[in-house]
Order: structure tokens, then C-alpha cells, then sequence
């Protein structure tokens, strides 16, 4: 009986602290959403809102100390419901086959492919014998690098109507069972189908006068003005980080970059948007308090906050508002009315007010690393700080304080983001924290600072004297992310976790910051979980590419792959989800697969498995039958074999395969079997009815 009122009490002291669990529970009910085998149906959604209904009435009429739980379940339903409609509303059409022609459309947005290609997306579009209602809403489109083709190409301007020849196909699945799912990241970003060119840009429509893309317009052009001005690497890496606009940077650069954990300096996000605010209002309530007749007569703190509010919108959309800078915006808007509001500015219900808010507006945030990385940082910093208040004074050297605070926030944001990162990315940056001492610094106390004086005096046409400020410091950053990068050992390669870890990891860190008491440490156990499953989570013994053209095969070296060249993309994405630093002609170097003429056959539990490409595949295949369990064909084929053959038009179906030895037979897994029937990769299962979007 001890056991009740002990219970009880610990309940009762979470009471007055469970608001931040509020978008919690919505965020993992949009979780739950995106994690269903099936997409559900209208009567669904009406039995989930009836379910929600009741619980409110429950909530309103039952006890007290039980209310919470109710919110919480109705919270958690309705995250469900919200992501559910917003990927319905969403809803545009998908380019249903392989597509090569003529494009036409206009430019919205230019940047670079992760092969350094120029990349255009294009809306507006039409394609030859695709009818208009079939037609994608947005395409994207990379261009030839060859100089001569470039140099007989059009500049692209947002804006501007352009032409081209170009090959597009709908966005690919998940190059295997259960991997990223590029799908469900186009549905959202209302990509209706991918592709590249190799013919020259032409202008079929100047950039038309108005209000239409003006600020993509504005931000090339300040883009292109300050590569000018700053050459290099250099200028790049200051466009970015003042317009977005990463097409000036190598990908060689950026690779050092985030192999050296300072990718995140170049993305506009919470530290971007927070230095700049940071600076906006520590100088202008300088500036007015040095006249003391206003400084008598106006609030300087909240003057100040306006001015840094206006400075965070109008750095929004002279960053293009992509997903991650709105998060940021919005965590800073938050904070900056906590002080109009006259509340503290910095604490975990700013946190949680700004993660319902992005939630709200963009349930599908809560899959991508980009969301999970900044409210872990944010909420890691703000629950060490808060507790620092409470621990035992120390006198430390008043320069000490600064850099005090550099290294613990560092410290702090790299092990609250390390997992998150290494689930996503499959590496851990081990001398990130060294890079990041060497680095944030130098963008709080100069780049941002110099940024602000830069757009102050450009109206003036003196914008260069705050790139002249502002060069030497990212000359250094660069140069820290090059050493670093290159250093013995700068990279940890880790395995892709299961899915089950992530959850885990971060409801146990969770349970710590917020739970009130000793029973905050059971989050410990949470997290010691998710790592366990994490070590002892396996790889696929064989995976097969989502046209049967690449064959990876687990050995004690490491995945071999059958093929040195082509579909460059899945093995590469394969080798990192194995945690593996070697490349693809490497792979394809190991032992493990015997190799023949058009034919690389491998036992699988004592199964011989034959994969068959090239010319005259089709023809091999009764002979690669003999002793084989099963033929793995890179090609359509539609005769009878004596053994099992998996052709092309079976990989249309399933998408990429996983093959295991399972009860001395063989068990394949698809891609399409583990993503379910879902909008992304079956449109036909929207709403008939659905009366919005496109």
C-alpha cells in the first residue's frame, strides 16, 4: 500500500511543469503518423476527431490529477490528424513514368546538387505530351557541367522562363527497406518529379517586372554582389550565410565542413538568427541609452526587441524561408515577445511554445534532422544554464566567464546533438567540439556583427567595408574546417540505428530535463536502451538496388559491392548506413562475390544467389538457374525459369530489396513492404472528396 501514496506524490509534484510536454505528445503523434503501414482513410480521421471529442469532454468533467493525461492523449491524436491532412493538403501531381523532352518553366530557386552540379527547381511548367492536370507542380533540374554547354547556356534569374532537353523521372523510394525515404521529403517539398540535362539553358521569357519572385531576384543579387566582392571559397560561405544561397561553395568545401562539425555555421538557423538579434538588440538599446532623454522616457528593452524582431523577419525572407531558418524565426520571435511580454526570455516553455508553433505549421519537420538537431541543442543549452543558476558560486576571472561559456555551450549542444547526427548522417565528428572552439567565436563576435554593418551601410553603397571585416574571420573558418577535416581519425563512421533508437534516446533525455524528482533518472534507463538496441542492431546480409542493377553483399571486410561504377548514390548511401568509410571501387574490390562474364553469384545460407546485367542477360538466365536458388536480372523479362527470377518489372513493384538466410531458405524484405501504402509513394490513396490543395 506504500506503493499508492508514493506514487501520488511524485505525481503531483510534475504538476505546474508539464506544459513542455505538451508538443511532445504532438510531435509524436505526427510521428506515429509518418511511422503507419497504411495511409489512412476519411473514416479514420473522423473516428480519431470523435476520439478526441470524448477525451476533452472526459478531461472537463473528470478529476483533476488525471486531467493531464487525457490532454496528453488528445494532444498526441490530434498530431496524427494534423500531419495526416497536411500531407493531403499538400497533395500535387507526381510524374507517374520516365520522362525525356522538352521542359519548360520558370526558374524559382538555384543551388547545387551534392555532385556540384547547378540545380534548378521550376515551376510554371509545361512538358511535352503531359497533360496540364498531370503535370507536376514543381520540377527540379540539374545542369550539364561541361564548359561548352555552359558557355551556350542562358544565366538563370529567378524569375526568368527558361527551356531546356532534359530526362525526369518521379523521386525515388528508399535505395533500401527501411532507409531514407526520399519520396515522402519531394511530397512535402511539392517536387513532382527530379531529372538533369545535358543540353544548353535557353530564355524563353525575361525576368517579367513586378512583385513576383522579388525577393528571390534580390537575394541573387546580393548573392552574386558579394561573391564579387568576396572571391573564393570565401565569398561563397558569406553569401550563404546572408541569403542562403549555397551554389558558391564547393562540395568539397562543404564536405570539410561537415566533417569538421561546422556545417551547421553555414545553414541560416538558431545561431544565425540568434547572433544576429543578439547583436540587433544589444546595439540599439546601447545606442538609445546613450541619450538620456530617451533613455528616461522609453522601455529600451522592449525598443529593442522590436527592432530585433523586424531585423529576424526581414532576415527570413531575404533567406529564401526554407524550413530550417522559419524553425529558428520562430524560436526567436518567441523569445523576443517573452521580453515585450515581459516574461523571461530564455526558458524551456520559450522552447516548447516554439516547437508547437513549428509543429503546427509543419508536422513533417519532426522526421528530419533539422528539427530534431535544434530543439535537442536549444533544449540541452537552456536545461544546463537554467541549472547553472543553482550551483555553487565559484569567483572566476572576469575574461574567463566568456570563453567559460563558449566551451560549455559547445560541449553541451555537440553531445545533444552527436546522436541525432550520427543516426542521420551515419559519422560523428570527433574533433567537432576543437573546430567549434576554434570557430563560433570568431561568428559571434565578428561575422554576424560585421554582417549587420555590411546591410546598414549598403543603402549608402558601402556594404564593402563590412565584407572586409567580415573575410579575414570566415578565412579562418574555412581554414579550421580544412585542417580539422584532415586530420587522422576527424571521422567516426557509425551504422544506421534502428528505428526504435532515436524515440528512446530522446524520451529518456527528456524524461531528465523535465521530470521533476528522482524519477527524472529513470530517463537514464531509456537512453542506456537505446544504445543497447543500437550496438546490437545487424545489416542486411545482401541488399539489391530498386532496378537489380547493384548487388551489395556483407562480408567480414565490409559490403562488397558488384560493380565499381553506377548508381554512385545508393552505394554510397548503403556504405554509410553501414558505417563504412570506404567507397564504392573499393567496395567492389572485396572478396565475397564470384565474378564471371556478365554473371556475380554469391551462398547465402547455403542458397546460391546469381545476379545477371549487361548485354545478353536475358539469355543467360536458364543457364544461371542451374544450382541457383535465385536470379537477381537487371533487365525485363518474361519467360519461365526453373528457379526463382526477380526481374526488372518485379523491382518496379517492390523497390529495393533486402535478402536474408532465414530457416535454411532465403527471406527477402522490400522497400515497399516496410514504407506501407502511403500519399508519397501511392498518390491514388488521397481523399476522392479531399475539397483542397492541389
Amino acid at each position: 500500500m506504500r506503493l499508492l501514496p508514493g506514487l501520488y506524490a511524485r505525481w503531483t509534484a510534475q504538476q505546474g511543469h508539464l506544459f513542455p510536454w505538451l508538443p511532445v505528445c504532438l510531435g509524436a503523434g505526427a510521428g506515429i503518423y509518418f511511422a503507419l503501414p497504411q495511409e489512412p482513410g476519411p473514416g479514420t480521421y473522423f473516428g480519431l476527431i470523435s476520439i478526441v471529442v470524448i477525451l476533452a469532454l472526459i478531461a472537463s468533467q473528470g478529476p483533476e490529477l488525471a486531467r493531464p493525461l487525457f490532454v496528453a492523449a488528445m494532444v498526441l491524436i490530434c498530431g496524427i490528424v494534423l500531419a495526416g491532412l497536411r500531407a493531403q493538403w499538400l497533395a500535387e501531381p507526381v510524374l507517374g513514368f520516365r520522362y525525356y523532352g522538352a521542359v519548360e518553366g520558370r526558374v524559382v530557386l538555384i543551388d547545387r546538387s551534392r555532385s556540384d552540379r547547378v540545380r534548378l527547381t521550376l515551376d510554371r511548367l509545361r512538358l511535352d505530351r503531359v497533360a496540364p492536370a498531370k503535370t507536376p507542380a514543381l520540377v527540379r533540374v540539374s545542369l550539364s557541367p561541361d564548359p561548352e554547354i555552359t558557355a551556350a547556356s542562358v544565366s538563370p534569374v529567378p524569375g526568368m522562363r527558361v527551356a531546356m532537353t532534359a530526362f525526369l523521372s518521379p523521386p525515388e523510394g528508399p535505395v533500401e527497406p527501411g532507409g531514407f525515404d526520399f519520396q515522402r521529403l519531394a511530397w512535402f517539398r511539392g517536387l513532382g518529379a527530379v531529372g538533369y540535362s545535358r543540353t544548353p539553358l535557353l530564355r524563353l521569357e525575361p525576368v517579367p517586372e513586378g512583385a513576383a519572385l522579388w525577393i528571390q531576384r534580390l537575394r541573387r543579387r546580393i548573392s552574386l554582389a558579394v561573391r564579387a566582392a568576396v572571391p573564393g571559397e570565401a565569398g561563397g560561405f558569406a553569401a550563404a550565410i546572408l541569403t542562403g544561397d549555397r551554389s558558391g561553395i564547393s562540395q568539397a568545401t562543404q564536405e570539410d565542413l561537415r566533417r569538421a562539425n561546422l556545417s551547421h555555421l553555414l545553414a541560416i538557423s538558431g545561431l544565425h538568427l540568434g547572433l544576429l538579434t543578439g547583436v540587433v538588440f544589444g546595439t540599439v538599446r546601447a545606442l538609445l541609452a546613450l541619450i538620456p532623454w530617451l533613455a528616461l522616457r522609453l522601455p529600451l528593452r522592449k525598443v529593442a526587441a522590436v527592432c530585433a524582431l523586424v531585423a529576424a523577419a526581414m532576415y527570413l525572407a531575404l533567406s529564401g524561408g526554407n524550413v530550417a531558418t522559419v524553425r529558428a524565426f520562430v524560436m526567436v520571435a518567441v523569445m523576443l515577445v517573452a521580453v515585450l511580454c515581459e516574461r523571461r526570455a530564455i526558458s524551456l516553455r520559450a522552447v516548447a511554445i516554439a516547437a508547437l508553433i513549428v509543429i503546427l505549421l509543419r508536422p513533417e519537420a519532426v522526421t528530419g534532422p533539422g528539427f530534431q538537431m535544434s530543439f535537442a541543442a536549444t533544449t540541452a543549452l537552456v536545461a544546463v544554464f537554467s541549472a547553472a543558476r543553482d550551483w555553487p558560486r565559484v569567483r572566476l576571472p572576469r575574461f574567463s566567464r566568456p570563453v567559460l561559456a563558449v566551451v560549455l555551450s559547445s560541449l553541451v549542444a555537440g553531445l545533444a546533438t552527436a546522436p541525432v547526427a550520427a543516426a542521420h548522417f551515419n559519422r560523428i565528428a570527433d574533433y567537432g567540439l576543437i573546430a567549434n572552439l576554434l570557430s563560433v567565436p570568431l561568428m559571434g563576435a565578428v561575422v554576424m556583427p560585421a554582417a549587420v554593418l555590411a546591410a546598414v551601410l549598403a543603402p549608402l553603397g558601402l556594404a564593402n567595408v563590412g565584407l572586409a571585416v567580415m573575410e579575414p574571420a570566415i578565412r579562418w573558418i574555412l581554414a579550421v574546417a580544412t585542417r580539422v577535416s584532415a586530420l587522422d581519425g576527424a571521422v567516426t563512421q557509425v551504422s544506421a540505428p534502428p528505428g526504435s533508437v532515436l524515440p528512446l534516446l530522446a524520451l529518456g533525455a527528456l524524461f531528465i530535463i523535465l521530470v521533476q524528482g528522482r524519477l527524472r533518472w529513470s530517463g537514464v534507463l531509456l537512453i542506456a536502451a537505446g544504445f543497447v538496441i543500437w550496438s546490437g542492431a545487424g545489416r542486411p546480409a545482401v541488399l539489391i538496388s530498386g532496378d537489380g542493377a547493384l548487388v551489395g553483399v556483407m562480408t567480414p571486410q565490409g559490403r562488397a559491392l558488384s560493380k565499381p561504377r553506377g548508381q554512385g548514390f545508393v552505394a554510397r548511401s548503403w556504405l554509410e548506413n553501414d558505417g563504412d568509410a570506404v567507397d564504392q571501387p573499393g567496395a567492389a574490390l572485396r572478396a565475397g562475390l564470384v565474378r564471371e562474364k556478365g554473371a556475380v553469384w554469391f551462398d547465402l545460407g547455403g542458397s546460391r544467389v546469381v545476379h545477371l546485367s549487361g548485354r545478353g542477360a536475358v539469355e543467360r538466365v536458364g543457364t544461371a538457374c542451374d544450382g541457383a536458388a535465385l536470379v537477381i536480372l537487371a533487365a525485363d523479362y518474361e519467360g519461365s525459369a526453373p528457379c526463382k527470377v526477380l526481374a526488372r518489372d518485379a523491382f518496379r513493384r517492390s523497390g529495393a530489396l533486402a535478402l536474408m538466410a532465414e530457416g535454411g531458405g532465403l527471406k527477402i524484405r522490400s522497400a515497399s513492404e516496410v514504407a506501407g501504402r502511403r500519399l508519397w509513394n501511392s498518390p491514388g490513396t488521397r481523399f476522392t472528396f479531399w475539397p483542397f490543395g492541389g
